[in-house]
């Protein structure tokens, strides 16, 4: 059996797809199983796979049914232990493997995750420069029902498929990514939250993981609001696998993402799904979180309206 699965959901990154595999192929480790999940794509990079004369690959096909359920489809072939995702534009150190087996198989066995920090290209920038102000430790960390509710958040932002290993068994436990309407936007959050209302994760600041915000669609800001997050979308499939005592946190943790998420909407002319927001997951007592004075304005005409002419002045 190998040591650790390789899952690549690839959909019309062509490009990208042979950068990708070198990066699995140069690994230091190489007890490994690659299984590549074409998501239909339409620009002929599961014929880049296909030339790949490996054992170790598996090139398998799906229709069209976004990253999550392309990830997940990988994680049912695997026979693996551990589990690395890596995105089709993104690639790895040569250790990235070998590390994360080592760290997950021996010197932290109770870990359910380990997260690495990514090297940004073209910034050339490390995303661990930013984890300490975020309280982001470097190590193992475990929820508590007093952790504030700003360092799960902060971890959701960094915890990406490229840059975290998760053992299989709680993967499955856990129901992988959120994969219901072809979601395209924090599939990956939903799964990973409620990974850290239950389980320890592992922190490790060395930046093991390459991520090219310019080959992603995804990693750059829209001209208008993004999707909905799945855990705002459907919050039961989150708190029914909570902990009682982490309940409390979870709401928190729910309303500061509400309170932006309708801050956001009402900037871009979308005060009903503020209003919305607000009414399923905020409370009065909420008015210390932040952004709860900008979402209860978002959420009324004047939202939009403020909106509008901010983008007017910003295109002066």
């Amino acid at each position: 059996m190998p040591r650790i699965a390789v899952i690549v959901p690839l959909y019309n990154k062509t490009r990208y797809i042979d950068r990708c595999l070198d990066a699995v192929f140069s690994q230091s480790l190489t007890d490994f199983e690659l299984i590549v999940v074409n998501d239909a794509s339409t620009d002929g990079g599961e014929a880049k796979v296909a030339l790949r004369r490996d054992p170790r690959l598996t090139l398998v096909s799906q229709p069209n049914a976004g990253p999550g359920s392309a990830r997940n489809h990988g994680a049912r072939l695997a026979t693996a232990p551990l589990l690395a995702f890596l995105d089709a534009d993104d690639a790895w150190d040569p250790q990235y493997l070998k590390e994360s087996a080592e760290r997950l198989e021996a010197a932290h066995p109770t870990a359910a995750s380990l997260t690495w920090s990514m090297m940004v290209h073209p910034r050339r920038s490390s995303t661990s420069l930013r984890w300490p102000h975020l309280g982001i430790p470097e190590g193992e960390f475990r929820a508590t029902p007093q952790t504030p509710a700003g360092i799960i958040i902060a971890m959701l932002a960094n915890m990406l498929p490229s840059s975290t290993v998760m053992r299989k068994a709680i993967f499955e436990e856990l129901g992988g990514y959120y994969a219901k309407y072809r979601c395209l936007y924090s599939e990956d959050a939903w799964l990973y939250l409620k990974m850290l209302l239950r389980y320890t994760a592992l922190f490790d600041y060395r930046p093991l993981s390459i991520r090219f915000e310019d080959a992603s669609e995804l990693a750059v800001n829209l001209n208008g609001v993004r999707p909905i997050e799945p855990f705002l979308i459907d919050p039961d499939s989150i708190t029914k696998t909570c902990p009682d005592a982490m309940r409390p946190l979870l709401r928190e943790v729910l309303a500061r993402r509400a309170l932006k998420t309708a801050s956001v909407y009402g900037y871009w002319g979308e005060s009903a799904q503020s209003r919305q927001l607000i009414k399923q997951f905020v409370s009065p007592g909420d008015w210390r979180l932040p952004w709860f004075p900008t979402a209860l304005v978002s959420a009324t005409p004047l939202g939009p309206l403020a909106g509008r002419l901010a983008r007017i002045a910003g295109h002066r």
